[in-house]
């Protein structure tokens, strides 16, 4: 299946490309051949074959969603440059009017 001139300057505007003519026939062919490859691949019986959605196993790697506390808030608070014993205390970067 060949790619129409109209088609081709249709998807130029689409993918907004503006190829000069040397492109625009180089695209055409690439377009033509990608085309014809998916009519070969139409002509594959594939009537008896079950859906593959991917050619690797895959599994779930989820976990429940328990909260666990890892460190205490001190032990966080001790590699700070400054806190005021609960917070991060950091300079001010925005200034208020």
């Amino acid at each position: 299946m060949a790619l129409s001139q109209s088609d081709l300057e249709h998807l130029c505007r689409l993918a907004k490309l503006d190829p000069d003519d040397t492109a625009k026939q180089l695209f055409a062919a690439q377009c033509g051949d990608i085309l014809r490859y998916m009519d070969t691949l139409a002509e594959v019986d594939t009537e008896n074959v079950e859906p593959l959605y991917s050619p690797v196993s895959h599994f779930s790697a989820s976990r429940d969603d328990i909260p666990k506390r890892i460190q205490s808030a001190d032990a966080i608070l001790a590699g700070a440059p400054a806190t005021d014993g609960t917070y991060f205390m950091v300079p001010r970067i925005v200034e208020g009017k």
